[in-house]
């Protein structure tokens, strides 16, 4: 069940994605002209590659550890996750790597 759940989720953000991009894409394209598909590829890599760096808490938690051990914290853990079934690795490969595919097939 929560495989599929995970899926779930992955193809929700995914969809939310691909939204966001198309209307970027088309926002872009009204103001300076242009071909649409050629940016959606662009786009989709972008925000592909954007996905795959930051899909996970990695960067925020890298920014606050010196405040942390500044205070004499204990480091930061991930705790329930808040409802969220996909990790930094599923959100990776289930929706960054196919927005980064998609976007070099529409490059191409």
């Amino acid at each position: 069940m929560t495989v599929v759940k995970g899926l779930r989720e992955a193809l929700v953000l995914f969809s939310i994605a691909v939204v966001l991009i198309a209307v970027g894409v088309g926002i872009w394209v009204a103001v300076s002209g242009g071909d649409f598909t050629h940016r959606l590829g662009v786009g989709c890599m972008v925000v592909g590659a954007l996905l795959g760096m930051t899909g996970d808490l990695t960067l925020s938690r890298i920014e606050t550890m010196p405040a942390r051990s500044v205070f004499g914290l204990a480091p930061e853990r991930e705790g329930a996750g808040g409802g969220r079934v996909l990790t930094g690795v599923g959100i990776f490969l289930f929706v960054a790597v196919p927005l980064i595919a998609i976007g070099i097939l529409l490059v191409s």
